[in-house]
């Protein structure tokens, strides 16, 4: 089969939304420039579209034009290397996923152990931040809640006391096992994340002990994050001003 033909062939067995490259067809047709070029060709018979150098995707319309791919295809060589989890989706996308804005952001946030420059893929900015934590498949949603609570005054479109009792909701669901997960991944976080989460957990989960989280913090330091008394009622025990 010749290279036009095996790309053509290869692509139209692809989902629509499916973001590729020409390295995902050199296993079988070995000639990266033959590739390049059946790939230019198709971009200009509009048969699929480029995402950014070197990325390209079979589009998808909806009554509204031309349908960008997800976040997870955009970003997938972000999170995944090797078949190794390097990195998970965080900022406002997973914001929006946990109930805690309505706003919908062009802006995809990589939590990853390697800091890099941040750089654009269509109409998207991806940003990185760095993650202390070993990343894995269980500990993503964990991290995710806990990146939501350390940028708690940066969520988009709502009040801090919004988003305080949102968070102890998805708290006050979390298992055992989950909530001792949580309480150990957040040492690795800044002492107001630290203490946030304490004074919730001690609020939505009584009966869990959180004396690893209280002992990690300066006791005659304080937190100014803004939530009220009303929501947040033991917010002086945890210096939460």
């Amino acid at each position: 089969m010749k290279v036009t033909e095996y790309v053509k062939y290869k692509i139209n067995n692809l989902p629509k939304g499916y973001v590729f490259t020409y390295e995902d067809f050199l296993a079988e047709a070995n000639k990266q420039e033959a590739v390049i070029k059946a790939l230019n060709r198709l971009v200009d018979s509009g048969k699929i579209s480029k995402l950014s150098k070197g990325k390209f995707y079979k589009p998808e319309q909806s009554p509204f034009g031309e349908l960008l791919p997800d976040e997870y295809q955009i970003v997938k060589d972000f999170l995944e290397k090797d078949g190794k989890l390097i990195g998970y989706i965080t900022g406002p996308t997973i914001y929006n996923r946990l109930g805690l804005t309505t706003q919908i952001s062009t802006l995809i946030q990589i939590g990853c152990g390697n800091v890099r420059p941040a750089t654009t893929r269509g109409k998207y900015t991806i940003s990185f931040v760095r993650q202390k934590n070993n990343i894995s498949k269980d500990n993503i949603p964990l991290l995710q809640i806990l990146d939501a609570i350390k940028n708690i005054k940066k969520i988009p479109d709502t009040a801090i006391d919004t988003s305080c009792r949102r968070l102890m909701a998805i708290i006050s669901e979390l298992s055992s096992e989950n909530i001792n997960t949580i309480l150990r991944l957040a040492q690795k976080y800044p002492p107001s994340t630290r203490a946030l989460l304490g004074a919730i957990i001690d609020q939505v989960k009584p009966e869990v002990g959180t004396t690893a989280l209280s002992d990690s913090l300066n006791p005659i330091s304080s937190y100014k994050i803004g939530i009220s008394n009303n929501v947040l009622a033991n917010s002086s025990k945890w210096n939460i001003v």
